[in-house]
């Protein structure tokens, strides 16, 4: 019988609940369910977090916590990232969950993101010990050096998913004018990195495993640059329902494949590898890693 723990985010395209159990042969999840709130696109277009967004984060905590305390799944550590950082009314968001739920919220750093999503990632089978590791979410990519659990340097770049969508005005479908804007946009984020490593990729992240579930259902982790061209190409000529049904994803995921597949796709252009190794672990199961080793404090007990 091993430790069970829990952890909630909120991300930039979802608000997240994970219950794992861990014990000395690894981690067993129990409960993973999202809520989709796309706060990385609302904040890259208004700058804030506004109060219908709000009101649905809201809803998706609260029930987060009751099944945790229901369950006893506890303890539960609450973390938030990109959207949250860059929304010009975070503090009141953060004072609103704390005085109506309880729960304090770790805003953590881009760094300390990819620290994290690092962690995670490596509890996978075969991940290499050091390389680039890239996690695209709504609302930012964090790109990092790393040697073992170790980043060596890393940046956090403006080109999540749903902040893409935004700055490009991508839809679905769209035009190829659309989709060299994205690309313009993302691959010039990524010239301003000073990051260089000659090794392998490893994604990690909801994006990277919507584009592994999408192009390989035999669940292969090595994706090539060829696919994402690929992907993004048949992505935007259709509609999200036609992606639901071709690539069998869920409608919200389906919308993050194009935007998804050009980040990546620029990614690996810039550090000149042709395929990225996708970990099914990342920033959450790195929390739960950290929590049992006793390096991270929980909100609730």
């Amino acid at each position: 019988m091993g430790r069970v723990f829990a952890v909630a985010d909120i991300g930039s395209n979802t608000a997240h609940l994970l219950v794992a159990e861990i014990t000395s042969t690894g981690l067993t999840r129990m409960v993973n369910e999202s809520v989709w709130l796309s706060l990385g696109e609302v904040v890259t277009r208004t700058g804030r977090i506004p109060s219908e967004d709000a009101a649905l984060l809201m809803g998706a905590l609260t029930g987060f916590k009751r099944h945790v305390e229901a369950t006893r799944s506890g303890p539960l550590y609450l973390f938030a990232t990109e959207a949250v950082r860059r929304a010009a009314n975070h503090e009141d968001i953060l004072a609103k969950i704390h005085r109506d739920l309880g729960l304090a919220v770790d805003v953590i750093s881009p760094q300390r993101e990819a620290e994290l999503g690092l962690v995670g990632a490596l509890m996978d089978v075969g991940m290499p010990k050091e390389g680039v590791f890239l996690e695209a979410g709504g609302g930012s990519l964090q790109a990092a050096v790393f040697r073992g659990r170790s980043i060596l340097e890393s940046s956090s770049l403006p080109i999540g998913t749903g902040a893409l969508m935004a700055s490009a005005k991508l839809a679905q479908p769209c035009g190829h004018d659309e989709v060299k804007e994205a690309r313009r946009i993302a691959a010039q984020a990524l010239q301003g990195l000073t990051l260089r490593s000659g090794g392998p990729v490893v994604a990690a992240g909801g994006v990277a495993r919507g584009i592994w579930r999408a192009l390989h259902p035999d669940r292969d982790p090595m994706i090539h640059r060829k696919e994402l061209k690929h992907l993004a190409w048949d992505a935007r000529r259709l509609t999200v329902e036609a992606i639901v049904k071709r690539y069998s994803v869920k409608p919200r995921r389906a919308a993050t494949l194009l935007p998804g597949s050009i980040v990546y796709r620029e990614a690996l252009d810039f550090f000149l590898e042709e395929e990225m190794m996708v970990s099914a672990y990342g920033v959450r199961e790195g929390a739960i890693l950290e929590m049992s080793e006793g390096r991270l404090q929980p909100c609730l007990s």
